[in-house]
């Protein structure tokens, strides 16, 4: 197994957070493409191939880059080392309002299952793969929770929330049912399903499809009251459409057409 890299850190701000990582001479943490905030001189950053747990030539760099592959996140990561002779800093920020979480992967058993957008970065040796799911019914209508990352190691992994994070811990055999796309991340041991809402009429007009996820204890599941999606979709259902949109029916609507040139 590759050595884990023991980072020190700190978080900032409320709900537009981002995190500083402080790296020792030669320490490293992997992040996804995109989500550098900053970092000092000093710090190298490097693109891999492969997942970023530093498996042993390129056979093991290609079965980690294809398990990324199936999350449907890019074929390489980002490693940011620092090659100075004293501590550095390198940041990550938050790609939507929430929080970010701390995991010490040490601390809870040594794996974390994550919704796949919600790594942000880990230290160096954690392996960022793909979770398969046993159950047919999870694959067909699992939405967003269907495809999972599977993060391992012992250090320390950073993940994200959106909107108000909801940290608990199920008893052995408790039960709880939530919308597949609140899933933030769960231990290994609480078993995820997906089950089909019976009564046609909450199906049709309660508004939460006709699926929802069930989890088992026992262990520990972070869950998000703002999912990304969710967050996509009104701002999609509430944007002006022009030729015929929304728009028209309002006042400000109305006024924004006059200033720019539609009611001609």
């Amino acid at each position: 197994m590759a050595q884990m890299h023991e980072v020190d850190y700190r978080i900032h701000g409320d709900d537009m957070q981002y995190v500083e990582i402080e790296l020792d001479p030669d320490e490293a943490a992997v992040a996804e493409a995109g989500g550098m905030m900053f970092m000092e001189d000093g710090i190298q950053m490097e693109t891999i191939f492969g997942d970023g747990s530093q498996k042993a030539g390129f056979l093991g760099a290609l079965v980690g880059a294809g398990k990324r592959l199936l999350t449907g996140e890019s074929l390489f990561m980002t490693v940011f080392t620092n090659r100075a002779a004293a501590k550095r800093t390198v940041a990550f920020g938050a790609p939507y309002p929430g929080k970010i979480i701390p995991v010490h992967l040490g601390e809870i058993g040594g794996e974390l299952i994550a919704q796949k957008d919600s790594f942000l970065a880990a230290a160096r040796g954690v392996s960022i793969g793909i979770a398969f799911q046993k159950r047919l019914g999870v694959g067909f209508f699992g939405g967003e929770g269907f495809i999972m990352q599977r993060l391992q190691g012992d250090g320390l992994a950073f993940v994200h929330a959106g909107g108000t994070l909801l940290e608990r811990a199920l008893a052995p055999g408790e039960l709880l049912r939530v919308d597949t796309g609140t899933i933030v991340a769960f231990q290994p041991t609480v078993d995820y399903d997906i089950e089909y809402v019976g009564r046609i009429k909450s199906a049709l007009f309660g508004g939460e499809g006709l699926f929802f996820a069930t989890l088992h204890g026992p262990g520990k599941v972070w869950l998000q009251s703002l999912p990304l999606s969710r967050l996509a979709g009104r701002i999609y259902a509430a944007a002006p459409q022009r030729g015929g949109g929304r728009e028209e029916g309002s006042i400000l609507g109305g006024l924004g057409g006059l200033l720019d040139g539609d009611n001609d």
